[in-house]
């Protein structure tokens, strides 16, 4: 009876020091690396803020880390390894594109599950473990057709996207708002992401006269078409959506950032809250820089949110922690106050228009 009885006191100490494992699907390498790489930052910081207290729950914490790549086989690879490595949860991926075919592996494990992408169909699909840190394309379309039609007042609108489920769900949405809102697009078109000459569909685009060129996709595709644009001598203002908002885009664009415009929620250095002060000081104190847009930021706070409902449950059983989620109410984030919808939709994050230089400086026009 003693020997059983210190076999049970042995497992038991045992399973209150197991490792709780949080798992990174993030593009670490690709087009959209400096994303990744901020997000990975993020949460080694807060993982290693959190084992600095006693982990969670009494038990130490450990990050791991796959590549996406940004690419739908690629994250659905990465799902099924991080399922396979046994983690409660995961943060990623960037992009709607990765994210997408990863939310149903995550789901059938019960493995909870918070992203940045943007793409309306992520909270359609009805599945409990998935929670959007940011704000979906439709709040976004919403802002960006009222800014284009009754802010600027542009007569004639060129709308070019690429072929993502993201950028093009953007796209898509945003004429769709600019038309109900009695505005006129001029041109609907698409580039392929990565192609580097974009001058063909400008050229193309040209001869609609546009007021302004909007453009739903990302930063490494944006810097290199307002170039171009600039090149061609083409005098349409440029706007971008939010995946445009990366210190590359400047770098990409050059002199010619000077005078683009985009669109996201506000800057990282904006952000008013004392959880966004101390997290941007510890991770310039971890890394020597600040995170490279605003993405790192939501999702830092994605994984604080599960922690928050893990404390506050005293649980680390997924579905527990997912029913506080779905019921969490102005929650102090580095980003905002977080509330969650039932369906995992972060609701009531405000946008804002910048207006860049030719450094790459942001200064907030609208709202002023």
């Amino acid at each position: 009876m003693k020997r059983i009885w210190i076999l049970s006191l042995i497992a038991s100490s045992a399973l209150a020091a197991s490792t709780v494992k949080i798992g990174v699907q993030a593009p670490i390498t690709g087009a959209f690396a400096l994303e990744g790489q901020g997000i990975v930052n993020a949460v080694k910081l807060l993982v290693q803020e959190q084992n600095a207290k006693g982990g969670l729950l009494g038990h130490p914490l450990q990050v791991i880390v796959c590549d996406d790549e940004g690419q739908a086989a690629q994250a659905a690879i990465c799902a099924r390894q991080l399922v396979d490595d046994g983690v409660f949860a995961v943060v990623g991926s960037y992009s709607s594109t990765a994210t997408e075919p990863s939310e149903p592996i995550y789901f059938r494990a019960g493995i909870l599950q918070t992203s940045d992408a943007t793409a309306d169909s992520l909270t359609q699909h009805g599945y409990w473990t998935f929670f959007r840190n940011f704000p979906p394309n439709s709040a976004e379309a919403i802002y960006t057709a009222h800014y284009l039609v009754d802010v600027m007042h542009y007569k004639r609108i060129a709308i070019l996207s690429d072929h993502s489920s993201y950028s093009e769900g953007l796209g898509n949405q945003v004429e769709a708002y600019v038309k109900k809102d009695g505005g006129h697009v001029v041109y609907r078109g698409f580039i392929t992401a990565g192609a580097q000459n974009f001058t063909p569909v400008l050229t193309k685009v040209a001869s609609y006269h546009p007021d302004v060129i909007y453009f739903s996709g990302y930063y490494s595709d944006g810097g290199l078409l307002r170039a171009q644009e600039v090149q061609l001598g083409i005098k349409a203002a440029f706007v971008g959506g939010d995946a445009n908002d990366n210190v590359d885009f400047a770098r990409l664009a050059g002199k010619a950032a000077a005078g683009s415009y985009i669109i996201n929620v506000p800057l990282p250095q904006d952000l008013p809250y004392p959880e966004a002060k101390a997290f941007l000081a510890a991770y310039h104190k971890a890394y020597g820089s600040y995170p490279p847009s605003i993405f790192t930021l939501s999702n830092a706070d994605g994984l604080r949110a599960i922690f928050y409902a893990v404390e506050q449950t005293k649980s680390l059983n997924a579905r527990t922690v997912a029913h506080f989620l779905h019921h969490l109410k102005d929650f102090p984030g580095i980003t905002g106050p977080i509330t969650f919808s039932r369906t995992g939709e972060r609701l009531s994050s405000p946008f804002e228009t910048f207006e860049l230089n030719a450094q790459g400086a942001y200064t907030p026009v609208y709202p002023k």
